[in-house]
């Protein structure tokens, strides 16, 4: 099995200020998994322009502030479920037109939070759907939260990433992102950034500005976070740049491509 994590700066424009999909990255991807032919795979996708603007815009995760204030926010996070389940509907409708079997799997339907961190999910229907040769195409959400304080929550696909793979064990996960992996400095505002190829703890990025992009689900510390937990399991995963042509296909058939591999640190 493998999770394959396409972020929402990928398959969105995710600085526009209304939600706009990349369909020409997004079909590009679709045609890609289909030629890696890959049995068993799990998609999660991020929620990009049709989810941060307004997770952000609504405060969906802070602390409540009264009734006036719960109302408010019931409203965005009702705003927020619809356009993300937009956005999954057309991934979905991107992959089925290349021959994919997609089933959405929508997170706010089967998994809780307590303090922003998952609770409770039910993960039997994403286990029948891969018994049966389909490919779940799960999302980053709004959910919620047991936490009284706050009622509702963020679930970023990242933390989703690394609560299926805890319990679903797959032999890799692969996250495309709008970078070529976890760098030195900001790429896009640095020309001396440099790619690190692998990291296997935060320590070893204390001294570095290796934040890519700043999001309210956590930007590339909250990746390397979830990714390093994982790493811990012995899963290992790999960021690479899914902007690019065939990195996906390669990386998906197990091809060696540039990226950052997060993996345990080796025993001296």
């Amino acid at each position: 099995m493998i999770i394959l994590k396409l972020g929402g700066s990928i398959i969105t424009e995710k600085g526009a200020e209304s939600p706009v999909v990349n369909h020409e990255n997004m079909n590009r991807i679709a045609n890609e998994i289909k030629e890696a032919h890959v049995k068993d795979l799990i998609i999660v996708h991020g929620a990009g322009s049709f989810g941060h603007p307004f997770a952000s815009q609504y405060q969906i995760g802070k602390p409540l502030k009264g009734e006036l204030d719960i109302h408010e926010k019931k409203i965005g996070f009702s705003l927020i479920q619809s356009w993300v389940k937009k956005l999954n509907g057309i991934v979905c409708d991107s992959l089925r037109e290349h021959g994919i079997p997609a089933v959405s799997i929508q997170p706010s339907s089967f998994i809780v939070t307590r303090n922003k961190r998952i609770e409770t999910a039910n993960l039997d229907l994403i286990k029948d759907y891969l018994d049966n040769g389909f490919v779940p195409v799960i999302y980053g959400d709004v959910v919620l939260d047991r936490d009284e304080s706050i009622k509702m929550a963020v679930l970023s696909g990242d933390q989703i990433i690394n609560y299926l793979s805890k319990h679903l064990i797959p032999k890799r996960v692969v996250l495309g992102t709008d970078v070529d992996g976890v760098y030195t400095k900001n790429p896009k505002k640095h020309s001396d950034a440099r790619l690190i190829e692998k990291v296997t703890s935060l320590s070893e990025l204390e001294s570095l500005d290796s934040t890519t992009n700043i999001d309210v689900t956590g930007g590339m510390i909250g990746k390397l976070q979830e990714l390093l937990e994982l790493a811990s399991l012995g899963i290992e995963s790999e960021i690479i740049n899914a902007g690019k042509n065939n990195l996906i296909e390669n990386s998906l058939k197990g091809n060696k491509v540039l990226g950052t591999l997060i993996t345990m640190k080796e025993s001296s």
